[in-house]
């Protein structure tokens, strides 16, 4: 499968120690098998004067098979307790995959409230219902980017 990922520069071989701790699923490499997702991603770094580059990389799906994957098909209570335990830095899991939705500007408002104690989680579900998950693929180990990642090419947006 091609996924990709958007940033401001090329991205051959991923650095775990250079990504963002405290993100929707903690430490890791994010990836999306959505090509316009991941030039979403790069608008960031355009708004910043900055390069827009979409990486895009093959990445072996018996990965799922060989390592411990948690897999998020829908907006869920437990999507919703992992994405707060991981933003907060409380994530404590080894799971070497985390797939599901991106808590992007919309539902991040969404978890906000919930957060905060203004809204309670069936109400943050029934509201997150309506809305439909892009797809985040987040590469957390060593094992998970070395073994089962290839880097092919990458493109200037």
């Amino acid at each position: 499968m091609i996924i990709y990922h958007g940033s401001y520069m090329e991205i051959v071989r991923p650095d775990l120690k250079h990504s963002r701790p405290n993100v929707d699923f903690g430490l890791g490499f994010y990836t999306t098998p959505i090509y316009a997702q991941a030039v979403k991603w790069c608008g960031k770094f355009m708004r910043r004067g900055k390069n827009g580059i979409v990486s895009r990389c093959e990445f072996n799906e018996t990965a799922y098979d060989n390592l411990k994957v948690l897999k998020f098909n829908s907006y869920s209570e437990e999507w919703l307790d992992f994405i707060l335990t991981c933003r907060s830095g409380k994530d404590t899991s080894d799971y070497d995959i985390v797939m599901g939705g991106v808590a992007n500007d919309k539902v991040f408002n969404t978890v906000e409230l919930y957060y905060d104690g203004l809204i309670d989680k069936s109400e943050a579900i029934n509201r997150l219902r309506y809305e439909k998950p892009n797809m985040q693929i987040c590469l957390r180990t060593e094992n998970a980017i070395e073994n089962y990642l290839h880097f092919e090419g990458s493109e200037q947006i």
